[in-house]
């Protein structure tokens, strides 16, 4: 924990504090970001005050008195739940607008972890509570050199896999044979070759399965790729070392022959879509001016909406990427949520918009941003037209 940097962006948000507070470990990101043990016994509730200015301030229970003794400032204990009560309203005493891992009307899922009780005697007690969802950004999703310099190794080394997997599926098809399955085995030896780790996947779907999302072929469910099949490709890995963050892309093709008219304009569409919001972060960047993640969604929407698509466009245009694949930072969404957090310098994130028709085949192209002070790029190989295998 970085107990100056974070005084420092409760000065910048005007905040009197930053209020952690957790109960059976139902607050992951208290842990990350004030570095403690996410794997310690915690059956009773604790909280821990950053304030802008001064000494942080501890709440635990007496038989889990020691569960905060890592953390910088003075402990108060408790037994009876009128003593916490009473001590929390003393521990915040001089505070009244406090930061805390909430999010108005669960705006931001990944960050609405306080229970509505919580926030309900903290209200009664006269605590503006703000969410915390820039400051979880900050100390979350911001990459150091060698974070970033981590993506661009994995990304140098997940491009080659890529590329070599659709030749070895043209290959395959005209040879023996393969299916969607078969090529994610070969996909996933070629990554752990290469020194990679990744979470589940990768996804290789054809036909109506490219249609599905969050598709995932088994052994039991994987259809033969034959020719004249489209093909989606979807693949993320981070190097095998501790802190390396994920790169994250999805590609699309045919097999043994040329595209329809239709698969040109739905790819094209998605093509342009992914390529306007990847203008919006730029320009927002290049001229100083801060954006939030739903902005960057709706450069992406527009296109494909315009295009009379908007109906098959059904997931988010994008999302944080970091140690894990989805991370907690921004994402680029304002469809399953409207994302106000902004797009902070030094974040990674995904582009992806997609268009998908069930039964049929679907669309996608992804990739990778990263963000630095007055500028914003692209990481990696970009396609700008379907694979012919």
């Amino acid at each position: 924990m970085d107990l100056s940097a974070i005084q420092t962006a409760l000065r910048d948000q005007h905040l009197d504090g930053w209020l952690f507070y957790d109960h059976h470990h139902r607050d992951p990101l208290a842990y990350r970001i004030l570095g403690l043990n996410e794997h310690a016994l915690v059956t009773r509730r604790w909280f821990y005050l950053i304030p802008a200015a001064g000494e942080p301030r501890k709440l635990v229970h007496r038989i889990e008195s020691g569960r905060l003794d890592k953390l910088p400032g003075g402990k108060t204990e408790y037994s009876s739940w009128q003593e916490l009560e009473a001590r929390v309203a003393t521990m915040l005493a001089d505070r009244t607008r406090l930061a805390m891992q909430y999010s108005p009307r669960n705006a931001i899922m990944a960050i609405s972890l306080v229970d509505a009780g919580t926030i309900e005697m903290l209200r009664e007690l006269g605590k503006d509570i703000v969410s915390s969802a820039d400051l979880v950004s900050q100390f979350e999703a911001v990459l150091s050199e060698a974070q970033i310099a981590s993506h661009y190794a994995a990304q140098e080394k997940l491009d080659r896999i890529l590329e070599a997997g659709w030749k070895e599926l043209g290959q395959r098809v005209r040879g023996a044979g393969t299916n969607e399955f078969a090529m994610v085995e070969y996909l996933q030896q070629a990554m752990q070759h290469e020194g990679l780790v990744w979470e589940h996947g990768p996804n290789v779907s054809c036909r109506a399965n490219s249609a599905d999302s969050h598709y995932e072929p088994s052994a039991l469910n994987s259809l033969a790729i034959r020719t004249g099949d489209f093909v989606l490709i979807d693949i993320w890995a981070r190097l095998e070392q501790s802190g390396s963050c994920f790169y994250d892309i999805t590609w699309t093709g045919v097999v043994g022959r040329e595209p329809t008219a239709r698969e040109q304009l739905v790819f094209r569409t998605v093509r342009d879509a992914r390529d306007a919001a990847v203008r919006a972060v730029k320009k927002a960047y290049e001229d100083g001016v801060s954006i939030p993640g739903w902005q960057a969604d709706d450069a992406a929407r527009a296109v494909i909406r315009d295009a009379g698509f908007g109906e098959w466009f059904t997931h988010r245009t994008g999302h944080n990427i970091a140690t894990d694949l989805h991370g907690n930072g921004a994402h680029l969404d304002n469809l399953e949520t409207h994302d106000e957090r902004l797009l902070l310098p030094g974040t990674c994130f995904s582009v992806e918009p997609g268009i998908y028709f069930p039964g049929e085949f679907g669309v996608r192209s992804e990739i990778n941003m990263i963000t630095r002070p007055g500028a914003a790029e692209v990481t990696g190989r970009v396609q700008t037209e379907l694979v012919r295998v």
